[in-house]
């Protein structure tokens, strides 16, 4: 038996996140994946989407134009066929970097799956191996409901659509997600006429119920949306019928978006010797990600803690200091956050409405209405800003032009615990989405005592006398 001092299963962002922070620390490090290699996010996941977002996009932005009749002649037509090729090209381009990575590691690298057979050891390409410590980053796979893969080609999950060679003119996605929204905006985008179907009202991981009405509204003006629906696909000779109990849709494709579910088939966790639970899985601590008092961590979706890419390659390197370091200091976590990449953009920061205190603050911003995105062609939008009573920021929700970006701004503020005062005494330019972002925040700072509510603007003993202009 060869023994290490660590062994990372699963080469996608939170391995490789791992490999990294383990091997600065000892040169005793073994990675095992079975393949394929590439990552969830680069090949299957945000890279891959983001490329087909694009250009769903950009097409979108040439429609425009002709329905607002400032081109003549007659529009172009979408070449489906070149349209998916580009997003294999693209997902190919960022594919090849994790799996030059893992080629680099040499013989530190087996390409095989591995099987527990005791919390410190495995089964692995015939060999049997043990380590001190374990990091299982095996990640997820689509989860398609029993009885649907008997649509054969028909059905495709979420990961498989990007193989696509064409774009089917009649699709339905099932699941308004983050995944399926993005999925079925982009290609009704494109030209296919798009049934989306969620089982409850939520739209791309909303809470709150004013932001997730407009929400609805926007993507109702590019597909059919067919919400707390209860659906079956069913295979006809010419295509598919998606049934309900109230009508039949007939369409060429169905998209599963229905959720991801851990890889842990044939991974002998039952050998770890501590409880599993419904999914498979040990009951595994949010701050340390340690599975009990196993020798073992886990990272990355697999554990369903904070299923991001940016949030896997934290918890990669959080695991990997635990399992090297197991009495050591739990580390903390960046301020949560999350984007959907639809148009309007979905963004989330910090506490979401339903983990607000009581006594929260709100500030709103309709962005329909916002003169940067009125010019960008938006004609929906919402921003909620929340703060403590005390006026410190804590948290925000918004589906609006620029989500990506504001969300990140807010996200600095609340994990800095600015105060919404200070946070408006920064500069704001004009005209910029931004603009949006200080009427929510001026609506906090009206609610607060009249103390608080100083011009915003910074006192010159706070002022910084050498920035330029001064």
């Amino acid at each position: 038996m060869t023994h290490h001092r660590i062994i990372i299963l699963g080469a996608g962002t939170a391995g490789l996140s791992a490999w990294k922070q383990a091997t600065d620390l000892t040169d005793d490090v073994l990675m095992i994946d079975p393949g394929p290699l590439g990552t969830t996010c680069a090949r299957v996941g945000c890279m891959p989407s983001k490329a087909l977002v694009q250009l769903a996009l950009d097409a979108e932005a040439g429609h425009s134009l002709y329905r607002k009749n400032l081109l003549s002649g007659s529009p172009g037509q979408i070449d489906g066929a070149a349209a998916m090729a580009e997003v294999r090209r693209l997902r190919d381009h960022f594919v090849a970097g994790p799996i030059a990575a893992t080629r680099k590691m040499g013989e530190r690298f087996i390409n095989a799956a591995a099987r527990f057979t005791g919390p410190d050891s495995i089964e692995a390409d015939g060999r049997t191996l043990s380590a001190d410590a374990f990091i299982v980053a095996a990640g997820t796979k689509p989860f398609v409901p029993p009885g649907w893969p008997d649509l054969g080609d028909r059905l495709v999950s979420s990961d498989d659509v990007f193989e696509l060679t064409d774009i089917p003119a009649r699709i339905g996605v099932i699941g308004s997600g983050a995944i399926g929204c993005e999925i079925g905006q982009s290609f009704a985008m494109l030209g296919a006429d798009v049934h989306m179907f969620g089982h409850g009202e939520q739209l791309a991981g909303l809470v709150d119920e004013d932001i997730n009405r407009e929400m609805h509204s926007a993507l109702s003006e590019h597909l059919t949306l067919h919400t707390n629906m209860n659906v079956e696909p069913v295979a006809t000779d010419i295509g598919v019928e998606i049934v309900s109990a109230s009508q039949r849709i007939a369409v060429d494709l169905v998209v599963a978006a229905t959720g991801r579910r851990a890889v842990v088939d044939a991974m002998g966790l039952e050998n770890l010797g501590v409880p599993l639970n419904e999914r498979g899985l040990p009951d595994i601590d949010p701050v340390s990600l340690r599975a009990g008092s196993a020798p073992v961590w886990f990272a990355g979706d697999i554990s369903n803690i904070r299923p991001l890419m940016h949030e896997a390659a934290d918890e990669g390197r959080l695991a990997a200091w635990h399992a090297l370091h197991p009495d050591a200091e739990c580390l903390g976590r960046r301020t949560p956050m999350g984007i959907v990449f639809t148009r309007p953009q979905v963004a989330w920061a910090g506490l979401r409405k339903n983990e607000l205190p009581d006594d929260a603050l709100t500030g709103e911003a309709n962005f329909g209405r916002q003169g940067r995105a009125t010019l960008m062609g938006y004609t929906h939008g919402l921003m909620k800003v929340f703060a403590d009573a005390h006026g410190v920021l804590i948290g925000a929700e918004m589906a609006c032009a620029g989500a990506e970006h504001m969300a990140h701004q807010l996200a600095w503020l609340i994990q800095q615990r600015v105060h919404v005062v200070d946070a408006l005494q920064l500069p704001f330019y004009h005209p910029v989405l931004e603009e949006g972002l200080r009427t929510a925040l001026h609506g906090i700072r009206r609610q607060l005592p009249e103390r608080e509510r100083r011009p915003d603007l910074p006192l010159c003993r706070d002022f910084d006398q050498s920035m330029p202009g001064t």
